[in-house]
């Protein structure tokens, strides 16, 4: 017989062949990463310790390394096969029996024992398994362990000890106001911020404000410190042990909580925007007859809300504190000003322009005079706007269409003897200036017709000739002189007596002297006389006017004229009538009298070097009798000492007395009395002036 090697399918395979796949199957099976396995005791050379076993059941996988094996023992050993025989020629009969093959190379791996079953009376024990060494209880592991709990037990300790050690004190790393209190007692931290502080309240804090500096105290401003919110900010000692750990190392500014007065505070921040720098808007300007461009130059104003902030937030500090600005708004944009240069300064000068009036007159603007009258100003859109100085214009222009012009003239009367007769009105033929410039800005921007026409309006009267006709002036209804003024007195007299003449009253108006006469001063004319000032002679501009009251009075007494207002002098004049007298005095003491008759009155006045002459013309239809009384209750001057100079005016003084007026109003065709008033007049003594 011969074996399966020399003439099966793998009797071409050598037993070196065998050898190598026997190495490659051990190399791969090996982990030299690892340390080999320990073996148990199942694991053992089952003829140690028990007797040998026939071998379980294999796999296909788990039987090449023996069927190599055989293989490569029948190509040596032929003689063995020969022993024993296989009717099919297949090497797995050869495991039939309970000998096992043996192995050239341990280096495949052996299967695993059957299991032999536990001896009767004895507990069957499962295999053991390996041993492994645990991190986690070697000696090493358990020294770090042991080392870790202590460092945090360590910390625990010195957390606790560093919370209660640090009770009552400031956090660590605070600062406020620049001063470091960190880990200091509370109450002296407190005590140290308010000594540094304070003081700073009412000293001067520096400002800059743009390019100007100034000094504000903070304490007018209405600011201050509040403590206890500044404490409260700074709170007590953190809890967190990264926080603690970190403030060894890192410092946290807590600002100071400031007290606000409102209203102080809004007020200086007003008082400051005096530092502002205001927008120079760009505009044309005029050298001569030469138009120039002048460029916007925005400005810069203080940022109230910004501004405010920041005083609150960082007076305290005491240092130069720079307030923000803002920038100014801009009205007129830079184009603009290019624009309206080309196309109206530089046109508007370019030639004269002529107004043309009534009469052949005409008006004639020059090119600089045109330059005085033109300005511009921004149109709301962020363009220039041209505009006229009218009052200019028509200084220049005024004076050469005056002769085109007609004044009106209203209805007036001229007496001649007796009679009176209406001069009638004048109707005015008056340019309407505003209509007229009207034209202005279709002509300055004109290439070359630059002529346009005056616009003229009519222009009524007051009093029509109609009207004055329809007044019935006629004839004097009342009239009076006084006499014996002269000097300053006449002058002032004669000044008011030619404002008062041709006045007229209508039916049912109250005729004022003080309101028709205005202001009686220097520029009126008017000049420094003697007055009664608090019973006493004086002196003031517009003195002696009381004798031309005192006439008009008397003038509308007599013409029937109801008293609708007047006052005595304090003392008596021998010169007028006792108790129908008036004085005046400008802005305080006022002669009044009503028109209660049915016609107009037409007032005439006429002066002399020494006399004044009122009348009233109308139509009379009343007689007025003026019945005068006896003086009674005497009174003694009393003497007065004054310094010698220009307010002292001696005087002998006069006795003092009380009397009264009686005017008497009849029906001037029937004789029927009409009315009939007393009035009663206290004068005081003039007292004896003597100048010492």
């Amino acid at each position: 017989m011969t074996s399966e090697s020399s003439t099966g399918r793998q009797g071409r395979h050598e037993g070196g062949q065998v050898g190598l796949r026997q190495l490659l199957d051990s190399a791969r099976s090996a982990a030299p990463q690892q340390p080999p396995r320990p073996r148990t005791v199942a694991e053992q050379d089952p003829g140690a310790d028990q007797p040998p076993q026939p071998p379980g059941p294999r796999t296909a996988e788990q039987s090449r390394p023996y069927q190599a094996a055989v293989r490569h023992e029948s190509a040596v050993q032929p003689h063995a096969a020969a022993q024993t025989p296989t009717p099919s020629g297949d090497q797995s009969s050869e495991w039939a029996g309970n000998s096992m093959p043996t192995e050239p190379l341990r280096t495949s791996r052996r299967p695993k024992p059957a299991e032999t079953p536990a001896p009767t009376g004895e507990r069957r024990r499962g295999p053991e398994k390996p041993s492994r060494p645990s991190g986690l209880r070697s000696p090493i592991a358990k020294r770090i362990g042991i080392g870790v709990g202590a460092l945090i037990a360590l910390c625990g300790l010195a957390y606790v000890a560093d919370l209660v050690l640090s009770s009552g004190h400031v956090p660590r790393g605070v600062v406020v106001a620049g001063i470091d209190i960190g880990g200091k007692d509370t109450a002296d931290a407190a005590a140290q911020l308010r000594t540094a502080v304070d003081p700073r309240i009412d000293q001067e804090l520096p400002l800059q404000i743009g390019d100007v500096q100034t000094r504000i105290t903070p304490g007018t401003a209405g600011l201050g410190a509040d403590w206890d919110a500044t404490m409260a900010r700074i709170g007590g000692q953190p809890l967190n042990p990264i926080t603690r750990l970190t403030s060894l190392f890192v410092t946290h500014t807590v600002p100071v909580a400031s007290t606000v007065d409102d209203s102080a505070l809004d007020a200086q921040l007003t008082a400051l925007r005096v530092h502002d720098r205001a927008t120079v808007e760009g505009t044309i300007a005029f050298d001569g007859a030469r138009a120039v461009a002048v460029p916007p130059v925005p400005g810069r104003i203080l940022d109230i809300p910004a501004a405010r902030t920041a005083l609150i937030e960082n007076w305290y500090l005491g240092a130069l504190l720079d307030l923000p600005e803002t920038a100014a708004p801009v009205a007129v944009r830079a184009e603009a000003v290019e624009q309206a240069l080309h196309t109206i300064a530089e046109p508007a000068v370019s030639a004269p322009i002529v107004f043309a009036g009534k009469n052949n007159a005409t008006g004639k603007l020059e090119p600089e005079q045109i330059a005085s009258i033109l300005s511009f100003t921004p149109d709301g859109q962020g363009g220039l706007a041209a505009t006229f100085k009218q009052d200019v214009a028509l200084g220049v222009l005024g004076p050469q269409l005056a002769p085109s012009e007609v004044e009106a003239k209203d209805a007036t009367f001229a007496v001649t003897g007796s009679t009176a007769s209406v001069v009638p009105a004048v109707i005015g033929d008056k340019i309407n200036w505003a209509k007229t410039f009207e034209q202005l800005p279709n002509l300055i921007v004109a290439p070359q017709e630059r002529t346009a026409q005056a616009v003229y309006d009519k222009v009524d009267p007051k009093l029509t000739t109609e009207a004055a006709n329809a007044l019935g002036v006629t004839e004097v209804m009342g009239q009076f002189t006084t006499s014996g003024f002269s000097g300053p007195s006449g002058v002032n007299i004669r000044v008011v007596a030619k404002k008062v003449n041709g006045a007229i009253v209508k039916p049912g108006e109250t005729f004022s002297l003080n309101d028709f006469t205005g202001p009686r001063g220097i520029a009126e004319g008017y000049v420094e006389s003697g007055i009664i000032d608090h019973g006493r002679p004086s002196t003031a501009v517009g003195g002696g006017i009381s004798q031309f009251a005192t006439t008009l009075y008397n003038a509308a007494y007599f013409a029937g004229m109801e008293d609708a207002g007047h006052t005595e002098h304090s003392y008596y004049i021998s010169r007028y009538p006792a108790a129908r007298e008036a004085t005046v005095f400008d802005g305080a003491i006022d002669l009044k009298f009503r028109n209660n008759s049915q016609s107009g009155v037409y007032i005439e006045t006429s002066t002399t070097d020494s006399e004044v002459t009122v009348r009233l013309w109308g139509t009379k239809t009343v007689n007025v009798e003026s019945i005068t009384g006896e003086k009674t209750k005497p009174t003694e001057p009393t003497e007065v000492k004054l310094p010698k100079g220009k307010d002292c005016i001696a005087t002998e003084g006069a006795p003092g007395f009380t009397i009264s007026d009686t005017r008497v109003i009849t029906d001037r065709k029937t004789g029927r009395q009409i009315s009939r008033t007393t009035r009663t007049v206290k004068y005081d003594p003039v007292p004896v002036v003597k100048c010492e």
